[in-house]
């Protein structure tokens, strides 16, 4: 593919985001999204077959912007470092994220959505953090069960979407810290 397919296709998704955000994906058209991104329906159908073909393609689009973010975390070789990240990370989507609008105004597609990158998430969260689980078991003495540590940190990010925590979300994120140091510790969390 080349560059201006690259860059067309890129618009389309942008639109397809911004049409969803606002009107939700059952009201998205084909001729919508053209008149958006300027292109002709010829155009449209060379590079998808139908809107489901969008709507998938958006999906995917998503997914791999919020797996790429994720991989920048995996460039420090500090354990600690990389779990500090990840919690860093972990706030500015919520912060930033638009998956709360698009819950809002798209809730069938959104739900689907966190569904079809939930398992995917989890899986990622594992490969990032291994180097992490990895010095902590070895400090401790321990074994964690590393797809049950990702799958909390997973939910707690979609219930966040769900509920959110309010202005004390940064607090939030320093107990879970807590909570996970704690759980590969073996400690009891004192107050």
């Amino acid at each position: 593919m080349n560059k201006r397919s690259s860059d067309t296709i890129a618009k389309i998704l942008a639109v397809t985001e911004e049409i969803i955000l606002r009107s939700g994906a059952e009201r998205i058209s084909i001729l919508d999204v053209c008149e958006e991104v300027g292109i002709s329906r010829g155009t449209f159908y060379r590079y998808f077959s139908s809107q489901d073909d969008l709507l998938d393609a958006f999906s995917r689009y998503k997914r791999d912007q919020f797996h790429a973010t994720l991989l920048t975390i995996a460039a420090s070789n500090d354990p600690d470092e990389r779990f500090q990240a990840l919690l860093d990370f972990i706030d500015n989507y919520l912060e930033t994220s638009r998956a709360r609008r698009l819950l809002l105004v798209a809730p069938d597609y959104a739900t689907r959505w966190l569904q079809r990158i939930f398992t995917d998430s989890v899986h990622r969260f594992q490969d990032i953090l291994a180097m992490v689980f990895d010095a902590w078991e070895e400090r401790h003495g321990i074994v964690i069960d590393r797809e049950l540590v990702c799958e909390l940190m997973v939910r707690y990010i979609m219930s966040d979407v769900l509920v959110p925590a309010g202005p004390d979300r940064r607090n939030l994120m320093r107990r879970i810290e807590r909570f996970v140091h704690m759980l590969v510790s073996g400690r009891v969390a004192r107050r």
